[in-house]
């Protein structure tokens, strides 16, 4: 009998109540779930709907699509998903004809499937591979960028990426590691990490994989791409929400909504949902510690 090393995935989706609070206001309405997941948000919304609402998922990971495709079959036609970054979400909804949408959510970051997974390679505690691709398509690998980039290139991406202090320390440390031999695993990269940078708090290692996750993916421009990309296709009334996960996504989405707003396209709910972020309560916190980072905003379209 084998028995697999990969886990079982558990998935609790962050800011669930609130997200749905905020974003479900037509029960008969089209709704976009622009970072699909293993389908948590999609089937919570799904339940919140009419016998006439439908909801659209994307993903660019094949397996996260198979895994929601199935958790979400009961759905029938009323659910429908669609391999793909959602900073190519226009494509996606021009040929599905699935606009004018009520609502459209982007939960940002790393699934339980991708962090749980070691042969994705996005945990330093767990070894695996230094891929970090949340899909097939993605021309680059963390393994690439660590044995081929010049140091003076990581330790910038460390400190845009990551927002890393120790970046230079941490540059020279992986240079120095490679130059005897290659680093191709998750669990070797953490170690040259936590040789140079004192474990305080959290891992030393956190900053590090976040900046070569953000850099493999291009997550932080095809954010941008993505929100510009949606707001047209958002019926008036319709509600954009966000979940982010740490701050370099939530600049990114508060800019993003200041600009719409300024152009007189959507307004703020008023304050606690999107001029302030709305976070996890401690009850979540408690039974979920991977939401004490998340920040939901919102938007509503004139």
């Amino acid at each position: 009998m084998i028995v697999s090393d990969e886990p079982r995935w558990t998935h609790e989706p962050v800011l669930l109540e609130e997200t749905l609070a905020r974003l479900v206001g037509d029960p008969d309405g089209l709704y976009l779930d622009a970072t699909l997941g293993l389908g948590g948000h999609a089937q919570a919304v799904l339940n919140r709907l009419g016998p006439s609402g439908r909801l659209l998922g994307l993903d660019a990971d094949p397996e996260a699509l198979t895994e929601a495709t199935r958790r979400l079959a009961p759905f029938g036609e009323r659910f429908r998903a669609v391999r793909t970054n959602f900073s190519r979400l226009a494509a996606a909804l021009e040929s599905e004809g699935f606009f004018p949408l009520s609502g459209a959510l982007f939960d940002l970051g790393v699934s339980s499937l991708q962090l749980d997974k070691p042969s994705r390679g996005f945990s330093f505690r767990r070894d695996g591979p230094l891929d970090m691709r949340l899909g097939p398509d993605a021309a680059l690998t963390a393994e690439q960028i660590v044995n081929r980039w010049p140091a003076e290139q990581i330790a910038m991406l460390l400190r845009e990426f990551g927002e890393e202090p120790q970046a230079e320390r941490i540059a020279r440390a992986i240079a120095a590691a490679r130059a005897k031999a290659p680093l191709s695993s998750t669990i070797q990269l953490a170690a040259v990490v936590e040789s140079v940078v004192p474990r305080e708090g959290k891992h030393p290692a956190t900053r590090t994989f976040q900046a070569l996750r953000i850099a493999v993916n291009q997550e932080l421009e095809s954010l941008t791409r993505g929100l510009e990309t949606v707001a047209p296709y958002l019926k008036s009334g319709g509600r954009l929400c966000v979940i982010s996960f740490h701050s370099l996504e939530d600049r990114i989405v508060k800019n993003v909504f200041a600009a719409l707003v300024a152009e007189g396209r959507f307004r703020h709910l008023g304050r606690g949902d999107a001029r302030s972020a709305v976070a996890a309560s401690p009850d979540e916190l408690e039974r979920n510690p991977r939401a004490r980072s998340a920040k939901l905003r919102v938007v509503e379209k004139c």
